[in-house]
């Protein structure tokens, strides 16, 4: 999933602002029954630190996702094997970046601004999706990005429609319609190619078993073992479990695996008639932590790259800056 806040060390929060005073039970009181209630909680309203910092940390998580997401795709839109394709990956990261500015200004409502976020991405301090650590070597991996890796966000990101944080939640209205438009790109394009020649199906399949286990890693680890989840989802900010999404995914995939004509790279995937549901196999949940710390294929290379494009895309700020300020100036004149 884009929003993975357990894979955040608790000592990487320096982007969280000084604690507010001790308020009264009256105002916590308040606040519980607002999220009893289903109630939004909106950045005026009290909050208690703790819910705060967890707002802070996976909302900001979920932007810089957004961001480093657009580099494994941005390197193919020059290598687009048409027009058409190229022109529906150029609108996907776009997008992707857009998603990354609506979720920046949610988090800057909980009192840390961009600049603390991205310095915080920039160090290495916070974290980000971990699916974007690896590399895409064909463009059915940008199919399948599509297909797999935004059909795992899209069912994470669902219930964050509902999320008890009012910003976030309706930022979230408006990304999950483009993630799902996305996931149904992913899906016509690797319908096209299975379509296509031998090697082309053989491609799709490549891609696929390289990518399946990353995406079923991306909800997180086993519920045992995830120490957010359980407080996330008292507060209303998790709806759903990491295994029940993990497992409401599968459910929904295989079905269109089927209709490609591909085999998911599991030997023990098969449906359960008691359980009404897909059983399948064991993660490599090494992997998946070592990829979160650092060490993944790709880390080193998407960090550089966006601090690289960060730095050098500082005259454009600049210029929107003294551009912004010399309106204001030229208002603030004829107002005189």
């Amino acid at each position: 999933m884009y929003t993975q806040s357990f894979n955040v060390q608790e000592g990487a929060a320096a982007v969280v602002p000084a604690p507010a005073a001790n308020a009264p039970s009256a105002a916590q009181q308040r606040f519980d029954a607002k999220v009893s209630a289903d109630t939004k909680i909106e950045p005026q309203d009290w909050m208690p630190e703790a819910y705060r910092k967890t707002l802070i940390r996976q909302i900001s998580q979920h932007a810089h996702s957004e961001i480093v997401g657009m580099l494994p795709e941005g390197n193919w839109i020059s290598r687009a094997p048409s027009l058409k394709r190229k022109a529906i990956l150029i609108a996907k990261v776009q997008d992707e970046g857009g998603h990354g500015l609506y979720l920046y200004s949610a988090a800057e409502t909980l009192g840390v601004s961009r600049d603390q976020m991205l310095e915080a991405l920039h160090s290495g301090k916070a974290k980000y999706s971990s699916i974007f650590n690896y590399p895409t070597l064909n463009w059915a991996d940008v199919g399948v990005i599509g297909w797999l890796v935004d059909g795992a966000a899209i069912m994470n990101q669902i219930p964050l429609c509902r999320c008890s944080y009012g910003p976030y939640a309706r930022a979230m209205i408006r990304v999950c319609k483009e993630e799902s438009f996305h996931q149904r790109q992913g899906y016509e394009a690797l319908l096209a190619l299975m379509r296509g020649s031998k090697e082309q199906q053989a491609m799709v399949q490549d891609a696929v078993n390289r990518w399946w286990w990353k995406c079923l890693a991306m909800f997180g680890p086993p519920d045992a073992d995830s120490p957010h989840s359980a407080q996330a989802m008292h507060w209303g900010i998790k709806r759903i479990s990491n295994d029940d999404l993990r497992q409401k995914f599968i459910d929904a995939t295989v079905p269109q695996a089927q209709l490609l004509g591909i085999t998911l790279p599991d030997p023990d995937l098969k449906w359960n008639e008691e359980r009404q549901h897909y059983d399948y196999g064991a993660i490599d949940w090494d992997e998946f932590w070592s990829t979160v710390n650092g060490n993944g294929p790709c880390n080193k290379e998407r960090l550089a790259t966006r601090v690289k494009a960060h730095d050098e895309g500082q005259w454009v700020r600049d210029a929107a800056l003294a551009y912004a300020h010399k309106q204001q100036h030229r208002t603030q004149k004829e107002a005189a």
